[in-house]
């Protein structure tokens, strides 16, 4: 095959390339496109910090909502983020254990389980016993779901670092307890925190299992042992409903819900890169 043969089918195949990626990112660009442009006429004042309207009555807003998910995602991240980042480093280090290969098939099965099994599952060992729906309830489906995709992401990132830092941090003495935590925990930061997020964008947008463990309320909420509003089941509740106000009020909690996840990632990304920068 002569050069100008060769140039000629590399430029095709960059086309045809470049084609399928725009292929796949267009419908990611038409839903961002469409929740910006219905929802941002719906943010204001009231919708961010006043209760929901009666039905039928126009105006009103989400603000319960907005507290209640970031009180589930605080919850789930402070329950699942340890135990996936605990777990990836136990699978990184001593993958080859029996113990670990299980923990590795569970993780793996646990992220394949449909959500609302997983509401289920918690609605039968929690909410039933307890009569009530709660934050504890929706926090822990969350966090069931969360876990093992930190798991495994930290899993990759730990086991990326090169086997030299842990030979040399031996070699010079460190404990395996020290090489751990100075040397291969330090290395990985960036990418644990990613697994992290990665984790919490996860379980961000779960509106299935919520309406099985912590429900819905019209009031602020900020006992852990009460039902408790979240922007996914308010969107849901909102999407259909007969209520053109409440329609536009989805749509604009739709987006409160991605720049929230956006926040989340982007101020985990900024203090990253100040901790590596110190």
């Amino acid at each position: 095959m002569n050069l100008g043969r060769r140039k000629a089918v590399n430029a095709v195949m960059l086309a045809l390339a470049g084609l399928g990626t725009a292929v796949v990112l267009m419908p990611l660009a038409m839903i961002l496109a469409t929740v910006l442009r219905e929802g941002v006429g719906g943010i204001n004042l009231a919708f961010l910090t006043q209760l929901p309207a009666p039905p039928g009555s126009s105006g009103g807003g989400m603000g319960n909502a907005i507290v209640g998910t970031i009180e589930l995602l605080a919850l789930a991240s402070a329950i699942g983020v340890p135990l996936g980042l605990a777990g990836g480093l136990y699978l990184a280090e001593m993958g080859g254990e029996g113990l670990a290969a299980g923990i590795r098939l569970a993780a793996d099965v646990l992220n394949g389980v449909p959500t609302i099994v997983t509401g289920l599952f918690v609605y039968a060992v929690v909410v039933a016993p307890m009569r009530r729906f709660s934050l504890i309830a929706g926090g822990l489906a969350l966090a069931a779901i969360l876990t093992p995709v930190a798991l495994r992401a930290s899993e990759e990132v730990l086991r990326a670092v090169p086997k030299n830092y842990r030979e040399a941090a031996i070699a010079l003495g460190a404990t395996r307890w020290r090489m751990l935590r100075d040397v291969i925990l330090r290395a990985a930061k960036s990418g644990l925190i990613g697994a992290a997020l990665l984790g919490v964008a996860r379980v961000a947008g779960e509106t299935a299992p919520l309406l099985l463990t912590s429900l819905n309320s019209t009031q602020w909420n900020l006992r852990p042992d009460q039902p408790t509003a979240s922007l996914t089941v308010q969107v849901f509740d909102y999407a259909i409903a007969p209520y053109n106000d409440w329609h536009r009020q989805a749509w604009a909690g739709a987006l409160i819900l991605l720049v929230l996840v956006l926040a989340l990632n982007l101020g985990a990304r900024a203090w990253g890169r100040e901790r590596e920068a110190a």
